[in-house]
């Protein structure tokens, strides 16, 4: 097994090139800006599909940053006072926090609806 080093910062594809003008290309480059929060169309609802029976607030719709992403994911569950997580563009809330987590989000600039029953 080799190591990465520690110089690679994630460079792809080339190894070395003579061309002085050559720029790298490095993974996860093109991330995508954060909008504004008065431009985000987020949804709220509830789901319990492969969680074993357990209910979860799930928020979807998020465009920005993954630091972004969970910054206010963080955010949500210290309000809330339980667990989740922030990945791949949606929030999860342990437990049916649908009124608190859209009143939150409200509060705080988001264009956020409740969707489903």
């Amino acid at each position: 097994m080799s190591k990465k080093n520690k110089r690679d910062k994630g460079r792809t594809g080339v190894v070395y090139s003579t061309n002085q003008d050559y720029d790298y290309d490095y993974e996860g480059e093109f991330e995508e800006e954060t909008l504004a929060p008065s431009e985000q169309n987020l949804k709220v609802m509830l789901d319990k599909k492969s969680r074993g029976g357990k209910q979860v607030t799930l928020v979807e719709g998020f465009v920005g940053t993954a630091d972004d992403l969970k910054d206010l994911g963080k955010m949500l569950k210290s309000k809330c006072g339980v667990g989740g997580s922030a990945k791949d563009g949606e929030i999860l809330i342990q437990g049916d926090f649908r009124a608190k987590v859209l009143e939150i989000l409200q509060s705080e600039g988001y264009r956020a609806k409740k969707v489903g029953g």
